[in-house]
């Protein structure tokens, strides 16, 4: 508890506090169709690939429009580059509210979703920008765990959509972001941690150096398999399992919680035993429990343990990376966050087509867990041959912070 106290002082918890509240809403609104994804495939009869379509296309979206926020951050401040995105997500919720009546309505309705995706590197970068280095790896970890978000979007639209109609659940959506909003321009501040003189190439170096594209792929799996799972499960579970689309809600917040639980743990554990070591330890893990979901498609129970298993391991992993980004990328660690959470993020996107692909043409979601399972295990070795050079220049051994 001392510890965690010395931890608030050393930095701006208010701030802190801010950017975890608008990452989480982000984060849930960002998820919307998964969440419903039961009733809107009923509603419209979809195949196995058009449910994965579906789902991708707000990831990818999202993706795609990370990296130009984070840049839109540098020049007219983090916190006021929240308060422009929060605007645009409210626009967005009230064209599904009022405008979704066709799927290639679904369609564009997924695309506007992604402008809550965007969050992620600015939300990181400005809650712990406040903090020292030693503690940003912990103060990221709290922020990123509003991935909770996730896990409060398929408890809570299921049950809204089930009541009041899907499309309903758009508009309790644009009410709802107005609450970051508001506790974003009273609480927080703009940190003073970003060196204002650097250049703009200085600004995206990250984008030309093989660190850069080493992180993104790690977090195409970490993160990428969390969002990508978190959106795909109810439908999982609703089609391999029959159960209710509010039960398959429930068993996914289930593993959501998980996942944005333990991102926390992940950035304090990087803060002492090293970002590299967890990495390892996380890959080995998903690999493992990825591989087991695919020989448990008739059990719910062993599917659900394992999958909250996986979560767990995403979650603490993608903790692990961001403790790393702000020790190879000090002065960007904006860019190189929204960078790298561009790639991850577009990884996850594949996640619920390849699902869906899967059981259309291979008859079972099986072989999307393999694959999935496989890439896990790629990225585990190109890890440990680039932790080699990390640890020589910018990194203590395991992937703590430097003393100096």
């Amino acid at each position: 508890m001392n510890f965690f106290k010395q931890f608030l002082k050393s930095g701006h918890s208010p701030t802190l506090f801010a950017a975890f509240l608008y990452f989480s809403f982000s984060c849930c609104i960002w998820v919307l169709n998964g969440a419903m994804a039961p009733f809107i495939s009923e509603t419209f009869n979809l195949t196995p690939a058009q449910k994965g379509l579906m789902l991708s296309i707000p990831i990818i979206a999202g993706a795609l429009m990370r990296f130009p926020l984070g840049l839109l951050s540098q020049y007219i401040g983090r916190k006021n580059a929240t308060l422009v995105e929060m605007g645009l997500i409210a626009v967005a919720m009230l064209f599904g509210f009022f405008f979704v009546k066709s799927f290639n309505d679904l369609l564009a309705m997924g695309v506007l979703l992604g402008i809550a995706g965007a969050s992620f590197g600015v939300a990181l970068s400005l809650g712990s920008g406040s903090f020292p280095a030693r503690h940003k790896g912990l103060a990221m970890g709290l922020v990123g765990a509003g991935n909770v978000g996730t896990a409060v979007s398929v408890l809570i639209a299921p049950p809204l959509a089930q009541a009041f109609g899907w499309t309903a659940v758009y508009g309790f959506a644009a009410a709802a972001i107005s609450i970051p909003m508001v506790v974003m321009i009273v609480f927080a501040k703009e940190p003073g941690d970003l060196d204002k003189h650097a250049s703009f190439k200085q600004h995206i170096a990250c984008l030309y150096e093989k660190d850069g594209w080493a992180f993104s792929l790690i977090y195409a799996v970490t993160f990428g398999g969390f969002i990508g799972l978190a959106t795909f499960l109810p439908t999982y579970y609703h089609d391999q399992f029959s159960v209710s689309k509010v039960q398959a809600g429930q068993l996914t917040m289930l593993a959501a919680f998980m996942g944005a639980a333990l991102r926390v743990f992940g950035g304090w554990i990087s803060d002492r035993w090293g970002g590299i070591n967890t990495l390892t330890v996380v890959l080995v893990t998903v690999a493992a429990s990825l591989l087991l979901c695919g020989m448990a498609g008739t059990s719910l129970v062993a599917t659900t343990l394992l999958v909250m298993l996986c979560f767990a391991a995403l979650g603490a992993g993608n903790g692990a990376l961001f403790q790393l980004v702000p020790l190879r990328w000090p002065l960007a660690t904006a860019v190189a966050g929204s960078m790298i959470g561009e790639i991850g993020a577009l990884g996850g996107g594949l996640v619920p087509s390849a699902m869906g692909l899967s059981k259309q043409y291979g008859g079972s979601y099986a072989w999307g867990f393999l694959l999935f399972a496989g890439l896990a295990l790629a990225m585990l070795v190109m890890l440990r041959v680039m932790q080699i050079r990390w640890t020589r220049t910018w990194a203590e051994k395991g992937g703590r912070a430097r003393s100096a």
